[in-house]
């Protein structure tokens, strides 16, 4: 394959950016997108240029590190998938494949497609932890959880943080990412102890880091990559007026 690439270029966050385009040649369909994104970095060098900056980590669909905005979508065509899962044979021989970072006042880029996503990080730091004794621990077992709950807390569990729900939004809401955590907890017994304390100030770090406002485009749910369901947005939305109210 033949490809065509349009990639943001940005030294760094003061930097205004522009998009450079590069040509790549014998481009195997059984390429993860990071694998021709390795074989550019390598041509890049040898050409004593500078190699594009991405963020990875695990290579394996787990860790969320792979944010780019590939042809005006989160992780690229294919729906339920992170772009490291993402391979050649999804573009066609002579394809022009434009390449992005994630665009949101919270997460700034810190070069080329590399974007700041800490903002993450403090929301969760701002949740707390959960109450457990320590000591002779409880059978699992004798914890009685409904399966529908199990499951719905194992689904919500899943969210890799990896800030497509916010890219893929119009108003760069984290409104998925903050509600998936939210759930996982709330929909368990261990999560109840500080349920209220930890939804008031997960949603307040949220605020302040500058996120937009959920508008239920559904656009989050539509490319993240684990297909966490908005259905966790109504559910932080309920936990949060309820701790309000008492």
């Amino acid at each position: 394959m033949n490809i065509t690439l349009k990639i943001w270029r940005q030294k760094n966050g003061n930097d205004k950016g522009s998009f450079q385009t590069y040509q790549l040649a014998d481009v195997s369909p059984d390429m993860s997108f990071l694998e021709m994104m390795d074989v550019l970095n390598e041509k890049l060098i040898r050409n004593s240029e500078d190699p594009v900056a991405f963020d990875h980590d695990c290579r394996e669909g787990i860790c969320g590190m792979c944010s780019m905005y590939i042809n005006g979508r989160p992780h690229g065509p294919l729906r339920g998938v992170t772009t490291c899962q993402l391979h050649m044979r999804s573009f066609k021989d002579g394809d022009t494949i434009t390449v992005e970072p994630w665009r949101a006042d919270a997460f700034p880029v810190i070069k080329d497609l590399a974007v700041d996503r800490s903002s993450f990080d403090r929301i969760m730091s701002a949740g707390g932890f959960v109450s457990v004794n320590t000591g002779n621990a409880q059978e699992a077992n004798n914890i009685l959880i409904p399966k529908e709950d199990a499951d719905m807390a194992f689904s919500a569990a899943a969210c890799i943080g990896c800030g497509a729900c916010v890219a893929a939004c119009k108003n760069a809401s984290a409104m998925l990412f903050v509600s998936a955590k939210v759930s996982q907890l709330a929909l368990l017994p261990q999560g109840r102890v500080e349920a209220k304390e930890r939804v008031m100030k997960m949603v307040a770090q949220m605020d302040e880091e500058g996120f937009g406002n959920c508008t239920n485009t559904y656009a989050c749910e539509a490319e993240c990559p684990k297909l966490i369901s908005v259905e966790n947005i109504a559910r932080m939305n309920r936990e949060y007026l309820k701790a309000q109210l008492t």
